[in-house]
């Protein structure tokens, strides 16, 4: 697997990403059980996309000083800037997942910073080795591309199917396993994973949630993964595009579970990105889309669909 990026990028990256960490980490035992409101979500969320932006302007940097072209390093930035779009977009359906799971288990909001942030390491750690993986696996068989992009264009397509209806977690085949595998207390006992229950060590629902958001990063990793490879087979652009992109998953599902209802019709905004994103990887052989035109499509079906959930919303949706 070759890469644009230099090794001194690479690791400035892994530092970022140690650091983001600790800093998310520390903010999270300040706050304590102390709920957070709109607008601090909503600072944070702007922190860490533009963190994300100076990010990818120091790639531009990299990519300039190391290759002398301005053409390349502008391709290669317009690359990260669609990936890291897509894969933001598509967090957003992994949002509204996490917030059906809250809710069905009644986790209180003060818990549920604790879950997020170990579905962030989860998450990364996981995508990580997909991406290694899903790198190589490109780099030895190219058919796997119409693999992907078929993928792509079935979940889509499932996606615009679902979107509209109300998912059930009593048929979730994983929760029906978890319950007959492991014994669960009725209550919660803080932030515990495991209580004792009539002097017997069970495991407290807030286990089970923990157990369903592991089981909802592997399945959008696997949705999302093969998207960012339809723009770009660089490692680095595809990692640094997801990680990015995960950082600011616990802000961002604060900012979203408070204004959910106003967005009823994304889903079938993401949808179509991909679906499109799959025809995009299909015709790679045939025709190359340029990425400028997808960062548009991209853009253009979420502002789209964003302004059409608003003006249909429902008045008791406000």
């Amino acid at each position: 697997m070759q890469t644009i990026a230099p090794l001194w990028l690479w690791a400035t990256f892994g530092l970022i990403v140690v650091v983001s960490l600790f800093i998310d980490f520390v903010v999270l035992r300040k706050q304590g059980s102390q709920d957070i409101g709109v607008k601090e979500a909503l600072n944070w969320s702007l922190v860490w996309i533009a963190l994300s932006f100076l990010f990818n302007g120091l790639f531009w940097w990299a990519v300039k000083d190391t290759s002398g072209s301005t053409e390349l390093a502008n391709t290669k930035s317009l690359e990260f800037l669609t990936g890291y779009l897509i894969e933001k977009s598509l967090a957003v359906d992994n949002i509204f997942v996490f917030l059906l799971i809250f809710t069905y288990f009644a986790v209180p909001s003060h818990f549920q910073k604790r879950v997020l942030m170990i579905g962030i390491i989860g998450a990364i750690v996981l995508r990580t080795v997909m991406i290694l993986v899903g790198g190589w696996l490109l780099a030895e068989f190219h058919w796997i591309l119409y693999v992907f992009g078929a993928f792509l264009v079935l979940t889509g397509l499932k996606m615009w199917w679902a979107a509209g209806k109300e998912p059930n977690l009593d048929d979730n085949p994983a929760l029906k396993l978890l319950r007959k595998l492991i014994p669960v207390s009725k209550d919660y006992d803080g932030e515990s994973f495991w209580t004792l229950e009539n002097g017997k060590k069970v495991a407290t629902p807030l286990f089970m949630v923990i157990c369903l958001i592991a089981l909802t990063d592997v399945i959008f990793a696997v949705d999302s993964i093969p998207a960012i490879f339809a723009i770009t087979n660089d490692p680095f652009i595809v990692l640094t595009s997801n990680v990015f992109a995960i950082l600011g998953l616990r802000a961002m599902y604060f900012l979203l579970a408070s204004v959910a209802s106003k967005f009823h019709l994304l889903n079938y905004g993401l949808a179509i990105i991909l679906i499109f994103i799959g025809t995009k990887m299909c015709l790679i052989d045939v025709y190359k889309i340029p990425v400028l035109f997808s960062l548009g499509v991209v853009i253009g079906i979420l502002v789209i669909t964003m302004l059409l959930s608003i003006r249909t919303a429902k008045p008791d949706a406000h």
